[in-house]
């Protein structure tokens, strides 16, 4: 890790997706859908918290429905900036509308293995490898659980996870792994030996959790009860949709957004309601499902379109976004994914998107390639400096150089060359080399992304945290487990 984070700030380039007109027009028709359909919440916690500020709740369906002015009344307190902490403060990330950051994805149940190639389930030590190749690249701000520990029990394996990767790196973690009370209130007690204490960890949030909704208009109980002891003890909460065209949601993409917006928006009111105040921020992964197998598309123009659409919308609600972006539906790095993963991250960054996710997964977030991460971020890398814009100052428009070279000369050892030359994006995977070259070796990015993965995995190996943190998260972890037995 080199102490710095790669973001993109506020850019100069900018694209209307969605007019001020038709984005009342979604607004307008959310409240419709959350007045007069309602959104299923299985969680007699939650039924409780809607019943006691004035929602309409039918507690034989678990449907509740929120009149236009509660969805105003509680959305307004959210907060719509905050600090994604890491252990290490250089790490911080700021959420405040004016900077982007990319992480890396969730829920990979295989990987590509670096040194064999062979794909195969993935481990707790994978997710330790992967967490300190992530952790050496500045291009990655922070990290999203990136694979499932298949080797550590079901009901702990969302502890080992936050254990592998806060032993190899000191910057933020968001995970949507917990969907217990019972992990989440562990998780908690891990954060807040990490952070300094309870009340330090609400100051810093060194974690943040991201559940799913249940399209078409559903919430799974498990996850919002879970949602509200993380919100309630201060850690930013996020609730992303998946409704995807066809199939859980509408088949126009205005449609869909509008479901995906309902869902999402009631479970922020919820967690207003439950604690007035606490960070939160919309989230969201709709695409539309394949025409002729009915699956996950992972790629496409509405995908896109989808990326910056709620972008807009989080930003109408005042909210910070965390979208899912480069996790391609490829098998593996190539065209497709290259195509994929550069037009979804550039459409959610011309609309400011804050926390972009999915680097380095293939085949729709099922499988870590540690060449795709590296192709990943060289993709973001490049977005990074499009999105500055070209800079307009008495520097950058070089008059004294011009007038001093004049015309036939050049400008390879004037001053101001050896000022601003670094400001050039420099590609550390793209191939520029002479035909000739290239000609004889035929190698290319692909193989320079895994030897560069490789080398990292030699020669990165962040200092572990104290051996009595590591001995009291082992002591939460196997009380967790006997909980869970009991």
């Amino acid at each position: 890790m080199s102490g710095k984070i790669n973001s993109i700030s506020k850019s100069k380039l900018s694209m209307e997706i969605l007019t001020q007109d038709e984005i009342r027009k979604i607004h307008c028709a959310t409240l419709d859908v959350l007045e007069n359909v309602g959104v299923r919440f299985p969680s007699e916690k939650a039924l409780k918290i809607f019943d006691e500020h004035g929602a309409i709740v039918d507690h034989g369906t678990m449907i509740v429905k929120l009149p236009g002015h509660l969805v105003d009344e509680y959305l307004v307190k959210a907060p719509s900036a905050y600090l994604l902490a890491g252990v290490d403060s250089k790490m911080d990330l700021s959420l405040d509308g004016f900077h982007s950051y990319l992480g890396t994805d969730g829920c990979g149940v295989e990987i590509i293995d670096a040194m064999t190639g062979e794909k195969r389930r993935a481990t707790k030590k994978d997710l330790g490898d992967v967490g300190r190749v992530a952790d050496r690249l500045d291009g990655i701000g922070f990290h999203w659980v990136p694979l499932s520990a298949q080797d550590c029990p079901p009901e702990t394996r969302s502890l080992h996870e936050l254990d592998a990767i806060w032993n190899v790196s000191r910057k933020h973690i968001q995970t949507e792994e917990i969907v217990t009370e019972r992990e989440m209130l562990a998780a908690i007690e891990m954060a807040a030996l990490l952070a300094g204490g309870l009340e330090e960890l609400r100051r810093r949030p060194l974690l943040s959790i991201m559940q799913c909704t249940l399209s078409p208009l559903c919430q799974d109980g498990g996850s919002v009860e879970t949602a509200l002891v993380a919100a309630k003890a201060g850690l930013p909460v996020g609730f992303m949709t998946m409704a995807s065209c066809l199939t859980t949601g509408p088949a126009t993409p205005a449609g869909t957004l509008v479901v995906g917006n309902a869902e999402v928006l009631s479970a922020l009111v919820l967690m207003q309601m439950a604690a007035p105040g606490c960070p939160v921020y919309y989230a969201a992964a709709q695409t539309a499902s394949d025409l002729r197998t009915g699956g996950y598309t992972g790629g496409a123009p509405v995908d896109y379109l989808f990326g910056a659409a709620t972008n807009v919308l989080a930003d109408f609600y005042n909210v910070p976004l965390s979208m899912g972006a480069f996790a391609t539906g490829a098998k593996e790095p190539g065209w497709q994914s290259a195509i994929d993963n550069t037009m979804s991250a550039f459409m959610a960054l011309s609309t400011s998107a804050d926390m972009l996710l999915g680097a380095g997964l293939l085949h729709g977030s099922r499988i870590f390639s540690y060449d795709m991460l590296l192709m990943d971020v060289e993709i973001w890398e490049m977005l990074r400096s499009t999105f500055r814009g070209i800079v307009i100052d008495q520097e950058t428009l070089a008059l004294d150089a011009i007038h001093e070279i004049g015309p036939g000369g050049n400008y390879l050892a004037h001053p101001h060359t050896l000022r601003n030359m670094r400001q050039l994006w420099q590609p550390t995977l793209m191939d520029r080399r002479p035909y000739t070259e290239w000609e004889q070796k035929k190698d290319g990015p692909r193989e320079w992304a895994l030897d560069k993965a490789r080398k990292i995995l030699d020669t990165h190996h962040p200092e572990p945290l104290d051996p009595k943190i590591q001995q009291e998260f082992k002591k939460i972890i196997d009380q967790s487990e006997r909980d869970w037995i009991k």
